[in-house]
């Protein structure tokens, strides 16, 4: 069966013959526009994040130590995530029941979110009232007697966060436990935060570990830690003066060889005539400076080698070795 073309099909036909088919297909071409989220401006880059993956790293692992030692049972801590979030979006994920405090940053002022899952909570809290850990986790919220066993374990890891974030010269101070609705005004819900999560093994459970800092200390950790970086890079500098030297060595240099003659009197000057000789006070045996631009390095004779001048070097200029001598 023939198939019958209509008359916009016609017409593409007729333009494509005449040329227009190409500019056609340039104009399918058009730009991908992208909207534009101004919450992404400032996010932590790739190196940056795991700069802080292995601070955090380093944390977890003598979390483990110190609270392993303290509670004589199974416990381990491990980094999970490492995230740039806005505070509203992390309290997004917070579930209804859970423990939530809060640790002052001083000098700055600024105070820190501290979150843990009930599944680590209340094994750690039977461990300190006696218990092994094991069992499931109720499923309700801290009473004020078990909020105050607990308070231990949280100062632990105030401590080692301090002893983390020495860079800084932060002093972290656990506060209190907060209720949902109180942390919800503890920073602007747009306030970009870093975001660490771990996961808490005590005994058979396990639960998450939350830590949420605001963007005035995170972004001085991370000053500070690209500080480190430049000065650790700084012993890698032979290298590049090595690339910098093996070019220099083949540009060429102006050099001269003169002897400082002592003051001719402008009338002995006028009165010289061609084929006269004119006496200097000064030897013949007197070494001549070798110059490179304006600086004496040498000192030597005047020479011939074939028919070209040459300079017969015998010692290093006093002004070139105590320069050497000062750097």
């Amino acid at each position: 069966m023939e198939k019958v073309l209509n008359q916009q099909e016609i017409d593409a036909m007729v333009r494509a013959a005449r040329g227009g088919g190409a500019a056609a297909a340039l104009n399918t071409h058009e730009p991908v526009v992208t909207p534009w989220d101004v919450r992404q401006t400032g996010q932590i880059g790739r190196d940056q994040l795991q700069a802080i993956s292995a601070l955090h790293e380093t944390f977890a692992r003598n979390l483990t130590y110190s609270v392993g030692a303290y509670l004589r049972v199974e416990f381990t801590a491990a980094l999970v995530s490492a995230e740039h979030l806005t505070y509203g979006e992390f309290l997004g994920r917070v579930p209804e029941v859970t423990y939530l405090a809060t640790c002052k940053l001083m000098p700055v002022g600024a105070a820190a979110l501290m979150q843990m899952e009930l599944g680590a909570a209340f094994p750690l809290i039977d461990v300190l009232l006696g218990g092994k850990g094991l069992g499931a986790a109720p499923e309700r919220q801290v009473t004020g007697i078990e909020e105050q066993i607990l308070e231990t374990i949280m100062r632990m890891i105030c401590r080692e966060l301090q002893n983390t974030w020495t860079l800084l010269a932060l002093e972290f101070s656990f506060e209190q436990r907060r209720q949902p609705g109180e942390v919800r005004h503890l920073m602007s819900p747009e306030e970009k935060t870093l975001s660490l999560s771990f996961e808490i093994t005590v005994a058979e459970n396990r639960g998450t570990l939350n830590l949420v800092f605001p963007a005035v200390v995170s972004n001085a950790l991370l000053r500070k830690m690209s500080a480190e970086w430049a000065h650790a890079r700084l012993p890698k500098a032979p290298a590049t003066d090595e690339r910098l030297r093996l070019p220099l060595l083949g540009c060429p240099f102006r050099v001269e060889l003169s002897v400082r003659i002592p003051q001719v009197s402008a009338d002995r000057l006028l009165n010289l005539s061609p084929g006269e000789l004119l006496a200097l006070p000064i030897s013949s045996a007197q070494p001549a400076s070798f110059r490179v631009g304006e600086r004496e390095i040498f000192r030597g004779m005047v020479a011939k080698r074939g028919n070209l001048r040459a300079v017969q070097l015998q010692e290093r200029s006093t002004t070139l070795v105590d320069l050497e001598s000062r750097s």
